[in-house]
């Protein structure tokens, strides 16, 4: 957990998508999240965790559906959002912080 902090911190916006390899919609939302990152830069850091190799993690954060995003903001929670999305979503998800 220390290091998640860590990463989370290391950062002032960090989405971080919470996905199992075997998840439909996670991989159909993976090109999403590289446009996101091409058209975003360095404004965001985003992070993939692996619900399955990272369960303490996922039970902490109530992670009870995947795909599901939680967006920090210096370190700090600012939106948990459940469900694949779009770019455009995603843009409009992370517009208020940045």
């Amino acid at each position: 957990m220390s290091k998640f902090n860590k990463l989370v911190e290391s950062h002032p916006l960090v989405l971080v998508d919470f996905y199992a390899d075997w998840c439909g919609p996670c991989k159909a939302m993976a090109p999403e999240l590289v446009k996101l990152k091409n058209e975003l830069g360095d404004k965001v850091k985003i992070v993939k965790i692996n619900t399955e190799k990272h369960t303490s993690l996922s039970r902490e954060y109530s992670i009870r559906s995947i795909p599901t995003l939680i967006l920090f903001k210096d370190g700090k929670k600012v939106v948990q959002q459940a469900g694949g999305m779009r770019l455009a979503q995603l843009k409009s998800l992370l517009s208020p912080h940045l």
